[in-house]
């Protein structure tokens, strides 16, 4: 039995992500089970994303005195 979505580890999902889509690429599976394993692989997308954006969440970038010396840390911000 497959594990729910939510429980996954990112790399979990990623790699459970990636099975899918060699079986949707691979032109093997009927429309059904097609349906099903998008309707997964949308979820398991969707739970990769948001660990990332946890994970960014959690990124700390270190301050710099006027000396060049490390004076604290502020949040990551990505851009």
């Amino acid at each position: 039995m497959e594990s729910p979505i939510e429980e996954l580890s990112f790399e979990d999902a990623l790699k459970q992500l990636e099975q899918v889509v060699g079986r949707l690429e691979s032109g093997e599976a009927t429309l059904d089970e097609s349906i099903t394993l998008y309707e997964r692989g949308d979820k398991l997308r969707q739970r990769c994303a948001e660990r990332l954006d946890r994970a960014q969440a959690r990124i700390e970038a270190i301050r710099l005195d006027a000396d060049g010396r490390p004076a604290g840390v502020k949040p990551f911000a990505a851009g």
